[in-house]
């Protein structure tokens, strides 16, 4: 679970870093700072790399798996309230309760076997996280999401047949592409569908996305470290 994290001080010196960054690309867009949302993805680093962060002021957190997320996240959430927790990689159905309980946001809703799980759980649970929809922008087969061609069909499936409150796209461009045009797409799609939320852009691509509309960055690396 645990990679090669940064020292405290390097932490908190790295977030500081990628505020600083944010708010310049925020300023170059013409946006308001504060209408970006860092999510401080924490996923292989344990608690002695993540409190830090806390102690910086960062309060959303991103993981990549539930059962990661279950071993560590409950002890940080009693002890530092007020802390926002989100899930940015895949789900699998059978996982769909224990999302729902542990994260404040879901990114990878993107097939109807997980949207049916997660309207049960939200309606037995009363819990309602926000949903963000991916989106596989370059129809890579190895990877999950919704084709872009597919995605009206799709938000409407979730809407009308599994009554889902879907709020923003989530997007991870292919890695040898220039991302920029795969954010637009992205963008274009959400504004189409009256969606206000984008969940895109990562440690070395996140100014783009900023540029393009992006509301939540997904930033790991270039605060905690690189992962062994």
């Amino acid at each position: 679970m645990t990679g090669a994290a940064n020292s405290p001080l390097e932490v908190a010196a790295a977030l500081a870093a990628v505020k600083h960054e944010i708010a310049r690309a925020c300023r170059d867009a013409g946006r308001a700072p504060d209408s970006v949302t860092l999510i401080a993805v924490s996923k292989t680093f344990g608690a002695d790399a993540i409190e830090p962060a806390i102690a910086a002021g960062q309060r959303v957190f991103g993981e990549n798996r539930v059962q990661e997320a279950k071993a560590k996240w409950p002890p940080l959430l009693a002890k530092h309230p007020g802390l926002e927790l989100h899930l940015i990689g895949p789900l699998q159905s059978n996982k769909a309760k224990e999302a729902v309980a542990l994260f404040d946001a879901i990114h990878s809703v993107d097939r109807p076997s997980l949207c049916a799980a997660l309207s049960k759980e939200i309606a037995a649970q009363n819990r309602r996280p926000l949903l963000f929809v991916e989106i596989n922008t370059g129809a890579e087969p190895q990877k999950a999401g919704v084709l872009p061609q597919d995605t009206g069909d799709f938000l409407k499936r979730c809407r009308e047949t599994h009554g889902l409150e879907i709020s923003g796209l989530m997007c991870i461009p292919p890695l040898e592409e220039a991302p920029g045009p795969h954010f637009a797409l992205t963008a274009k799609i959400a504004a189409r569908n009256g969606l206000k939320l984008l969940s895109m852009g990562m440690s070395t691509d996140f100014a783009t996305a900023i540029a393009l509309g992006a509301t939540h960055v997904r930033v790991g690396s270039a605060i905690f470290g690189e992962r062994h």
